[in-house]
């Protein structure tokens, strides 16, 4: 049996196959659209990658297609919470005559033979690894069928990790910092009537100041009234699966008690001398910053549920504790600060950059460390 390949659709698949099982790029789902694939890695310096089959005849039609190009990126920037996003537009289809027009935000190359997006200097400077890729110009069936299977295979690998990271899992140190919490809630209560051990535990700069750093750490686990732990335990007991799930038990761990350590030198930094702070709510502020940054860092994946519920919740919680006397809100901004950078800092599964995880890492030490300052020379 003769099986015959169009020369086009086999440029279009080892383009696709070199970006999708190279460069980790995902397909995007846009209604509407003929003659078009777009990809996304929200991770690349090139978010976003177009190959447009429609055949332009002339630089008038390049115009309106370069009108829509930009049109369809803004809408996925705006979707995904982006705050800059350049494109690879790759045309497949276009006259002798037409010449490719530079556009804020895209690169643009004519594409005839797959050689012309290998030797590309703009695909050679943002994808060093497509000098040493296997593509040829030759039109082999059998090498056709063999990218086609890569990519189906590297798709259900992509699949298969996130059903593992949003698969349900027991979230056991969610529950024990629940029950632990209530432990420490219930000794208070019973055997601790004159405030002895609060007193002792509960943060103030001045005795942090004189030494006693351990508070920092022990106010976390304190409570003022049956309302206040009531609310902090059902926070937690809302958003720590969730954590737990995404980033793993010994992760979620060190988000909740590093970002609750931020909360409460924070805390510490800006409090009165006569004022003591207590509470899990700089943890569960940071619990909240590391949902941020999951959604964020999954963008594309979760359709802009970043900007549609996590954004508005965090900005909701803290306008509460702006308005509501008695709140620790500069404990609350810190521990949102240390979810955010702590998640950053440790990464998301083998996905993490370490460009990204080393900022975080820095960011966060630098940041405790001027906050120390300002306890030290308050």
């Amino acid at each position: 049996m003769n099986i015959k390949i169009d020369k086009k659709d086999d440029v279009i698949l080892k383009i696709l196959h070199y970006f999708i099982t190279e460069e980790d790029y995902k397909p995007i789902i846009i209604n509407g659209l003929e003659n078009e694939i777009w990809l996304e890695n929200m991770q690349s310096d090139l978010k976003l990658i177009r190959i447009n089959t429609n055949y332009i005849h002339n630089e008038e039609q390049l115009k309106t297609d370069m009108y829509k190009a930009q049109s369809i990126m803004r809408s996925i920037k705006k979707s995904t919470f982006s705050f800059r996003m350049n494109m690879l537009n790759l045309l497949l289809d276009t006259g002798e005559n037409v010449k490719v027009m530079d556009t804020k935000n895209i690169e643009t190359i004519k594409v005839d033979e797959i050689s012309d997006f290998k030797k590309n200097k703009v695909v050679k400077e943002f994808f060093p690894k497509v000098s040493n890729a296997e593509l040829t110009d030759q039109v082999d069936p059998i090498e056709f069928f063999k990218l086609t299977e890569d990519m189906n295979q590297k798709t259900i690998k992509n699949e298969k990790k996130l059903a593992k990271i949003f698969s349900q899992k027991k979230p056991v140190i969610t529950y024990a910092l629940i029950v632990l919490n209530i432990m420490v809630y219930l000794f208070m209560v019973l055997y601790d009537v004159d405030g002895t051990y609060f007193y002792a535990l509960a943060n103030n700069y001045e005795f942090v100041q004189n030494g006693q750093i351990y508070r920092l750490l022990t106010s976390m686990f304190l409570h003022s009234d049956i309302i206040h732990i009531a609310c902090n335990m059902y926070a937690l007991y809302i958003l720590g699966p969730q954590v737990e799930r995404y980033y793993g038990k010994t992760k979620f761990l060190l988000i909740y008690l590093l970002s609750g350590l931020l909360g409460s030198i924070f805390s510490c930094a800006f409090m009165s001398a006569d004022t003591i702070s207590i509470g899990a709510s700089g943890a569960i502020f940071g619990l909240l910053g590391s949902i941020a940054y999951f959604t964020y860092y999954y963008r594309a994946t979760l359709q802009g549920l970043l900007r549609s519920q996590v954004v508005p919740v965090i900005l909701l919680n803290l306008a509460i504790g702006f308005m509501v006397p008695g709140i620790d809100i500069s404990g609350h901004i810190g521990g949102l600060i240390g979810g955010i950078l702590v998640s950053m800092g440790i990464g998301i599964g083998d996905k993490g950059r370490k460009a990204d995880q080393i900022n975080g890492i820095i960011v966060f030490i630098l940041m405790t460390l001027a906050m120390l300052y300002m306890v030290f020379v308050k």
